[in-house]
């Protein structure tokens, strides 16, 4: 029995090691606790998703952009809390090259969402919707609000567990490097 209950807190060990180990950490100066950088950028496959109007859009054409996919709900209140800060992250003049869509991960309900955005006063961000969770299966996305960082080489380079302040000024200042 204490040999079975070793080899299972080994086993244990040994996942979360290897989970945290795969989404290590190079020497940069991280902005924010819970901004996990990939050390190795992983590139990203084409992905389908749709507009707010059910038009497909292809994330392979964004390649040449800092892209930012946020993930949310309208049910979760840390999405309802930093949805303003990125659409003023959106809205930032000093990026030229930034590209965010904001993914709902609910079933598409057009009136949900538009309420969402209207109540928040949403400005300039749009709403995207994957119906096929595309995102789900290529990220493997354990919740929201999740944002992923790509490169203007279609790379994954870090991502946000959880929710954050996007107006944060050394987050700003940070990503302003990758546009």
């Amino acid at each position: 029995m204490l040999i079975n209950n070793k080899i299972v807190k080994f086993s244990i060990f040994i996942f979360c090691f290897s989970i945290f180990s795969s989404i290590s950490q190079t020497q940069e100066d991280v902005p924010l606790n819970n901004i996990a950088i990939n050390e190795i950028p992983k590139p990203i496959s084409s992905i389908i998703f749709e507009d707010f109007s059910g038009n497909k859009i292809d994330l392979k054409e964004y390649h040449g952009k800092l892209v930012v996919i946020n993930f949310w709900a309208t049910w979760c209140k840390p999405c309802r809390r930093e949805m303003p800060s990125l659409d003023n992250l959106y809205q930032n003049s000093s990026f030229n090259n930034l590209k965010v869509f904001a993914v709902n991960m609910e079933q598409p309900n057009p009136v949900k969402t538009k309420n969402f955005f209207t109540v928040l006063n949403i400005k300039k961000l749009e709403i995207f919707f994957d119906p096929k969770l595309n995102f789900v299966k290529e990220f493997k996305l354990r919740g929201v609000p999740t944002t992923v960082l790509i490169n203007k080489k279609g790379e994954e380079f870090a991502r946000i567990i959880g929710e954050i302040n996007f107006e944060d000024k050394k987050f700003v200042k940070w990503l302003s490097n990758y546009d």
